[in-house]
């Protein structure tokens, strides 16, 4: 039961004053269907600068404009408008002060019909009555306005939730004060995240999502799970291997074992870069599983990534007797029917997979471990729908992408976290360098002769174009420029095509059909095409450090000499420069997430908010990443004293999490 004293917040939206049948709709879209969406809904304002313009040759298509705010770009765009007068009010180079909700649209930010699109140098001739509000169309800024301080003279003060020495120690206001102060801005200094009120209202945040993913973590170990110890069989899996682990995939497959053995349900995430061996700890892990008489599935987000990991470790665990199976929505019939046989009955210990896994009539004999490769791809609901096969079935959720210790409570709080922060011998090094956009001829030409030699190579784009006007060198139009140069062994995958089309062209690649890959980042993880040794990344001052980090882990992979070439569009900006410079001078995953972190700086509507954390109404992962770590320590120290939240105190902060609603929903980490 939510506390009575959010009953005024947890209104519908319709009670505000103005929001009938036709406002309704739009106010839900934009804030959400509670007053309390509005009372949380904070004045905004982004500063940009004008990147590009890209007009269109289509009347349906939009006119565009790229901006970029430091930290990744946002396009803004307009139906049925004039190009030219957007273009002499909006030069490129100039600064900008925008307003309006960003949306995903085929990977890319958007912001249609800006409500505000102004010279950064008039944002203090906005009123103080005319904080800027994010809006939509049909309910513009002011509307909103009146909206959230309809909401906000509806929220009640609260019982103090934080503990008395932080509040002072921070010199933060009262909850309700604070909530007002974000309301009321008189400079723009007022709309910062570093204000003591915005702060407040984070750390508030922070807490309770920490808190949340605590209590997960305690209701998972509650629960029993099978008992399963080192076994004989993975030791000599082991011991046939081509090679010895690394000190770090020891660490976490011994991390690893004692969750297994330890008698409570395991929920751990095995992160490692691209190339550190994650898969062969996996395997590993599964063979014990297998040593007990049990099962184990790995899902993974696509088939080709499935036939990898398939590849990987059936052969070594064959080796030792066991079946391993394969299985996708290609297997159909007679087929599919057996191997659905083998997994009923306990034949099959280890299934590899996609989503065909986790299908009503795929049973499981005894299902003790499921292992979820990039599993941010997955819904929750997917993930659980494995997990639920098996009786409390240990988890073991596998990352390729490296986040910041700083930010990694964020994501996996409620997940105990191995890493593997060390590649296997004999991996080559990529050799990497930057070149203007005016060498690509070179480029092409040094390619021409690579690929003669049986090299095989990536070339990304940074997104499909809809205008042959575009400055943006788009993937059709650089695929069709390079099958001027290679014939018919260039192919093209990009996030519009359908999964079945994107994996065939990707199994072509994969098998040496094709020489020359052009995509845009679709291919950033899951594809292992160890002859593929060049990637070539067009404009790449437009993507972001890791993003690049992750493409490059594409090549080195085989034992050809492998490159990797940054084209960019001069002149550079300082923070473009900056990231290339750290690409060149390092490939450790994790030492490249943290300077990335440096990078964006605080505040970063553009960036990680859109990359799978989770949906803060005030907390950013950046601007207060100081505080993460001390809302999870508080979060600890509170659950074990006060594990059922009874003394006052415990009684506040369950009104937090009602206010929040964290307690009774899934973090991005959460599989079951």
């Amino acid at each position: 039961m939510r506390p009575e004293i959010l009953f005024p917040l947890f209104a519908p939206v319709s009670s505000l004053k103005g929001v009938g049948p036709k406002i309704e709709p739009l106010a839900v879209k934009l804030a959400g269907p509670y007053v309390r969406d509005f009372a949380f809904l904070s004045p905004q304002n982004l500063v940009v600068t004008i990147d590009s313009h890209m007009p269109s040759d289509r009347p349906d298509r939009p006119y565009r404009i790229r901006t970029f705010d430091g930290s990744g770009f946002l396009t803004l765009a307009w139906f049925k408008v004039s190009g030219p007068g957007l273009a002499n009010q909006h030069p490129v180079g100039a600064k900008r002060a925008v307003s309006g909700k960003i949306e995903r649209f085929y990977g890319e930010l958007q912001m249609a019909h800006p409500d505000y699109l102004i010279d950064e140098a008039r944002l203090a001739e906005i009123p103080t009555d005319e904080a800027i509000y994010p809006a939509t169309a049909g309910l513009p800024p002011r509307s909103v306005r009146r909206l959230a301080h309809d909401a906000l003279a509806r929220a009640p003060e609260m019982p103090e939730w934080q503990d008395h020495a932080w509040l002072m120690r921070e010199g933060f206001p009262p909850w309700r004060a604070a909530l007002a102060e974000l309301h009321a801005p008189k400079t723009e200094a007022d709309l910062s995240l570093l204000t003591r009120h915005r702060r407040r209202l984070a750390y508030d945040e922070l807490f309770a999502h920490q808190l949340a993913m605590a209590q997960r973590k305690a209701d998972r170990r509650a629960f029993a799970a099978p008992v399963i110890a080192a076994s004989a069989l993975a030791e000599a899996a082991e011991r046939a291997l081509p090679f010895a682990l690394t000190a770090a995939q020891v660490r976490s497959l011994s991390e690893i074992r004692a969750d297994l053995a330890s008698g409570e349900r395991m929920s751990r995430l095995l992160q490692g870069d691209v190339g550190a061996g994650k898969t062969v700890v996996a395997m590993l892990a599964m063979a014990d599983v297998a040593g007990a008489r049990r099962q184990s599935a790995l899902m993974a987000p696509t088939e080709i990534l499935a036939r990898q990991h398939f590849k990987t470790i059936s052969a070594p665990l064959e080796a030792q007797g066991l079946q391993v199976i394969l299985l996708t929505g290609r297997d159909k019939g007679a087929g599919r029917a057996e191997k659905l046989r083998a997994l009923a009955s306990g034949e099959a210990a280890v299934a590899v997979g996609t989503h065909a896994l986790f299908q009503d009539d795929v049973v499981f004999h005894d299902l003790a471990l499921t292992i979820i490769d990039e599993q941010h791809r997955f819904g929750v609901g997917e993930r659980r729908r494995l997990q639920d096969k098996g009786e409390s079935a240990h988890l073991l959720a596998m990352s390729a992408t490296p986040i910041p210790r700083t930010l990694e409570l964020t994501l996996y709080g409620d997940l105990d976290v191995s890493r593997i922060d060390e590649k296997p011998p004999g991996r080559q090094p990529v050799a990497t360098r930057a070149a203007p956009m005016a060498r690509l001829p070179e480029i092409v030409e040094r390619l021409r002769t690579a690929v003669r030699d049986g090299a095989q190579a990536f070339w990304i784009c940074p997104l499909v174009a809809e205008s042959e006007f575009t400055d943006l060198a788009a993937a059709e139009a650089r695929a069709a420029a390079l099958r001027k140069a290679f014939g018919s062994s260039v192919g093209l995958v990009h996030g519009r095509l359908p999964p079945a089309e994107k994996d065939a062209v990707m199994q072509d690649f994969a098998e040496g059909r094709l020489a020359v890959l052009v995509a845009t980042t679709v291919v950033e993880v899951g594809v292992d095409v160890p002859n593929a040794s060049i990637m070539v990344i067009e404009q790449a001052e437009r993507f972001g450090l890791a993003q690049l980090h992750q493409l490059r882990g594409r090549v080195g992979r085989g034992q050809r000499e492998s490159s990797c070439v940054l084209l960019y569009d001069p002149p550079l900006s300082q923070a473009g420069q900056a990231r290339l410079d750290i690409l060149r001078r390092t490939d450790d995953g994790f030492v490249i997430a943290e300077k990335d972190l440096e990078l964006r700086g605080g505040g970063d509507p553009l960036g990680l908010r859109q990359s799978g954390f989770p949906a803060y109404r005030f907390a950013d992962p950046i601007a207060h990443r100081d505080m993460i770590a001390a809302a999870a320590d508080d979060a600890r120290l509170v659950l074990g004293r006060d594990p059922k939240l009874e003394t006052p105190r415990g009684r506040a902060i369950q009104v937090l999490q009602a206010l929040f609603d964290w307690r009774g929903a899934a973090s991005a980490s959460d599989a079951g």
